[in-house]
């Protein structure tokens, strides 16, 4: 009886242990995932290293002013980010918070928070208005603007310039055409070949190339939910790009198909002029430039000078476990408070208007004038696409246009099968 009872005993034991053990890990496993020394954790995920630093600052200001708040940032490379993010988000095992720019098949599937209803109708009044249009679908905004690439602007070698005898000021009032008697911009291209191994980088560029010239060009990338660049101003933005490749006043596309920082790198060798690109490329620039450089405004088309201006935001996880602290980091991240971090250091410019300020000051400081960026913006626009299919057509589109710039296929049967292809891709998703 004895022997029973202490065997009964020690079960019962093991038992309260094994359950012990149990509600322990269970305390580490909800501190890794929601709760961390009585905090609520947020977890934001990014796909860019170099903003680590100014989120965690402005993170740390927004802990400090609630510290029952824990957030945590997850880095997933570019690379990998969109299908990881799909993967998650469809398991339901996403971060909070993400950053996105290509978002509507997530807010069409329910899955983002309605930005307005969680922080109120009065929240977009600060931020970029182009920013918030194109967050916004279905007349609801799914995402929380944090900071745009401004326009496209022409990076000038201004050493290259002076051997060719280019005045800068000239190069404010050039234009394309594809009526020769109204170009001015290619026999200026032509004065640098003497100095340069390339003049300019025309090439299959979408955001600093492509929509640029199709955009002054008088054309759109996308109408009424459909492609619709095969048209006569895509021809003619098209047609003159790839002439500039074949008259050897840009680079090969055997060069530039195959390597999208070609046309940056021979910048900053000192081998070409002129290098059409956006803010993106501003801060590598700035750091590797051996030479006098500056800034100029991109060249006019028919219908004047038109860029693009697309923006990254931060949307909320529909399904977060958090919603009411995700809301609150949501809140600060799209304040002027918030958000002037992103431009402190003149990485990025901040999506509250009343903070890109920040990012001018930063550049004056160090003597580039970025005014081109911002000024190319007061003019019409041209939207960068959008819709669940966008990446698919633009895949489909890119071995076309490669093909085009190579001189393989004439541009009017490129645009023609690249707008078939893209649509097809884009009813797939």
């Amino acid at each position: 009886m004895r022997s029973r009872h202490l065997k009964e005993s020690t079960r019962a034991v093991l038992g309260i242990l094994a359950v012990a053990v149990l509600l322990v890990a269970a305390a580490l496993w909800l501190g890794r995932d929601g709760v961390s020394g009585g905090r609520t954790v947020v977890r934001l995920r990014i796909w860019d290293q170099s903003f680590v630093t100014a989120y965690r600052a402005s993170l740390d200001e927004f802990q400090r002013a609630n510290p029952d708040v824990e957030v945590r940032i997850t880095l997933v490379p570019w690379a990998s980010y969109a299908q990881k993010l799909r993967l998650d988000v469809a398991g339901g095992i996403a971060d909070d918070l993400f950053w996105t720019n290509l978002y509507e098949d997530y807010a069409d599937s329910g899955h983002l928070m309605d930005i307005g209803a969680a922080l109120g109708s009065d929240a977009t009044r600060n931020w970029d208005p182009q920013a918030v249009t194109q967050f916004t679908r279905d007349g609801k905004l799914w995402a929380v603007p944090q900071f745009v690439d401004g326009g496209t602007a022409v990076y000038v070698n201004q050493d290259l310039l002076a051997r060719a005898g280019v005045e800068p000021g000239e190069l404010a009032g050039l234009r394309w055409s594809p009526d020769p008697g109204q170009d001015t911009f290619r026999p200026v291209l032509r004065r640098l070949a003497t100095v340069s191994a390339w003049p300019y980088n025309a090439a299959n560029d979408f955001q600093s190339i492509s929509l640029p010239y199709l955009g002054s060009a008088g054309g759109q990338l996308q109408r009424d939910g459909r492609f619709a660049f095969d048209s006569q101003p895509g021809r003619d933005a098209y047609g003159y790009t790839v002439g500039l490749v074949a008259d050897r006043l840009s680079p090969s596309a055997a060069d530039t198909n195959t390597s999208g920082d070609f046309a940056k790198n021979a910048f900053l060798q000192g081998r070409m002029a002129l290098f059409q690109s956006g803010t993106f490329n501003l801060a590598t620039v700035a750091q590797n430039a051996g030479f006098h450089w500056g800034l100029a405004m991109i060249p006019a088309g028919p219908a004047g000078r038109v860029s693009a201006n697309n923006a990254i935001g931060v949307a909320g996880n529909a399904a977060t476990a958090h919603p009411q602290a995700t809301r609150r980091v949501l809140a600060w991240l799209g304040s002027a408070a918030g958000n002037r971090y992103l431009g402190l250091d003149g990485a990025t410019i901040p999506a509250v208007v009343s903070e890109q300020q920040v990012y001018r000051d930063y550049w004056a400081r160090h003597g580039v004038d970025v005014s081109p960026f911002f000024d190319v913006l007061r003019g019409a626009a041209i939207g960068a696409g959008g819709g669940a299919g966008l990446p698919a057509a633009l895949q489909a589109i890119t071995p076309i246009l490669d093909e085009m710039y190579l001189g393989r296929i004439p541009v009017p049967e490129a645009l023609a099968r690249a707008q078939r292809e893209a649509d097809a891709a884009a009813a797939q998703r």
